[in-house]
C-alpha cells in the first residue's frame, strides 16, 4: 500500500512537471490547441502498471492542479472533457488487447482532441468547430505515436521494478 501511494505521488508530480514544461515551451505550428501531450505519457504508464482506477485519479489530479496553476477554471472544462474521453478510449483499448501501447496512446491523443472539440462546440454553441477535427486527428496521431513509443519503453523498464 505504501509503495502504491509512493508511485501515485511520483506519477502525479511527474505529470505536473511535464505539463509545466509544455506550458513553458508551447508548440506553435500555427494550429491552436496542438500539444505533444507529455503528461499523457505518465497517464499511460499508470494505466499499464497500476490500473484504470489509479490512472483516472492521476489524470483528474493533474487536470485540476494544472488548471488552477497554469490555466483557469474555464479551461478545466475542456481538459476534463478531453481527459475523460481519452482515458475511456485508452482503458477500453488496453482491456481488449487489440492495440499496442503506441496504438493505445494514439487513440488517447485522438480522443482527447475529440473531447475538447466537442466541449468547445457545446460551450460556444457552434458545430462548425467540428470542421477543425481532422487537423486534430492528425496532431493527436502524431503526438500519440511519439508518446506511445516512449511509454512502451518506460513500461517495459518500470513494470519489473513495481512488482518486485
Amino acid at each position: 500500500m505504501a509503495k502504491k501511494a509512493a508511485y501515485m505521488g511520483m506519477f502525479t508530480a511527474l505529470a505536473f512537471v511535464f505539463s509545466y514544461l509544455e506550458f513553458l515551451i508551447p508548440i506553435n505550428l500555427g494550429i491552436p490547441g496542438v500539444k505533444l501531450g507529455l503528461a499523457n505519457l505518465v497517464t499511460i504508464v499508470a494505466l499499464y502498471t497500476m490500473g484504470i482506477k489509479e490512472a483516472c485519479m492521476l489524470s483528474l489530479a493533474r487536470i485540476v492542479l494544472n488548471s488552477f496553476t497554469f490555466g483557469n477554471p474555464a479551461a478545466m472544462l475542456y481538459s476534463l472533457a478531453g481527459g475523460f474521453l481519452s482515458l475511456l478510449a485508452m482503458a477500453v483499448a488496453q482491456k481488449i488487447k487489440l492495440f499496442s501501447v503506441t496504438g493505445v496512446s494514439v487513440l488517447g491523443g485522438v480522443f482527447h482532441n475529440l473531447g475538447q472539440i466537442l466541449a468547445a462546440a457545446l460551450v460556444v454553441e457552434n458545430a462548425k468547430l467540428l470542421y477543425y477535427f481532422p487537423v486534430l486527428v492528425l496532431s493527436g496521431t502524431l503526438a500519440g505515436t511519439v508518446i506511445g513509443i516512449l511509454a512502451a519503453m518506460v513500461i517495459k523498464r518500470l513494470d519489473k521494478q513495481m512488482h518486485d
